[in-house]
């Protein structure tokens, strides 16, 4: 696992109404601080990826559907300096993810259905100056093909 990534089980709660599952808590090891919290919806096979953060760390959750979350570091003072993760979350594997600042990362919706993403960043969206460095994420300097593997 890439260096600051962390990923922690969630609990689903059903009862013959629904399901509950807290996300994040501010009581919980992971959490740093609130910046904001979105929702981004991704279509079957659409990869919205390449980008990384200067400043704010990343807490993501697949809400509904599925997705492949990858990641790739490219911190030179990282343990994990070129290493790559891949990770399967959402409805079969309800998970929340730390992506630590610096690190690359973007997800791939997967299945029949579009998936929810919901991120609590621990910094606001600055229009005038974003916090992102984005790269295209089928050419770039990562090494890893995004495309469908029969394995």
């Amino acid at each position: 696992m890439i260096e600051g990534v962390v990923v922690k089980d969630r609990r689903v709660i059903p009862d013959e109404r629904g399901w509950l599952m807290e996300c994040l808590r501010c009581d919980e090891d992971i959490f740093e601080k609130f910046g904001q919290v979105y929702v981004s919806a991704v279509y079957p096979g659409v990869v919205k990826g390449w980008h990384k953060h200067r400043l704010q760390d990343d807490f993501v959750v697949c809400l509904k559907g599925m997705i492949k979350l990858v990641m790739f570091d490219p911190r030179k003072d990282s343990a994990t300096y070129g290493e790559v993760d891949e990770l399967f979350i959402g409805d079969k594997r309800p998970v929340i993810v730390k992506i630590p600042r610096g690190v690359y990362h973007g997800w791939k919706g997967i299945g029949e259905e579009a998936a929810l993403v919901l991120n609590c960043p621990t910094e606001p969206y600055n229009y005038e100056n974003p916090d992102e460095d984005r790269l295209d994420p089928h050419e770039s300097p990562i090494p890893y093909d995004w495309s469908r593997k029969d394995r």
